[in-house]
């Protein structure tokens, strides 16, 4: 019988290559299979009601909806609030104080701490009575649209 020389070796060699294979393999594979990042978008905001308006950008991030708005102005007294959303589940809510009769920015940071992010926000204005909405918007992430109504 001819025995080659060095087999121990060889089957060593073999093993360390086919472990070798098997991790990069497995590495690659998880990279392919997780979750991707949640990508940025934006949608243009714009709330008018009578002489009052509200104009921005909501911008979407991996955890949380900015909506820089550069100009609210309140003729009488208006609010504004913002609610992050993702799928039905409320994330966070925010609002400005009351503003009668003046104008300036006033911008949003809400937080979206899920797998994903917020997928809609809400956006809309009211008089002095939180229940009486003057004019709604519902902003998508996946469109970067806003459509008018709380959706």
């Amino acid at each position: 019988m001819v025995r080659l020389q060095d087999t121990p070796k060889v089957k060593s060699r073999t093993r360390k290559v086919g472990q070798t294979v098997t991790a990069v393999a497995a590495v690659a594979g998880a990279m392919v299979l997780a979750a991707p990042p949640a990508s940025a978008a934006s949608a243009a905001v714009d709330l008018r009601y009578t002489a009052s308006y509200y104009v921005g950008t909501a911008s979407w991030s991996n955890r949380s909806v900015t909506i820089d708005a550069s100009s609210f102005k309140a003729t009488g007294c208006r609010r504004v609030y913002a609610a992050a959303w993702a799928g039905s589940t409320r994330l966070d809510f925010r609002s400005t104080s009351t503003w009668c009769n003046r104008s300036g920015p006033a911008d949003f940071h809400l937080t979206a701490d899920v797998v994903g992010g917020s997928d809609n926000i809400w956006v809309y204005m009211t008089d002095t009575d939180p229940d009486h909405h003057l004019v709604e918007q519902t902003c998508y992430r996946s469109s970067g649209v806003c459509f008018d109504g709380l959706l």
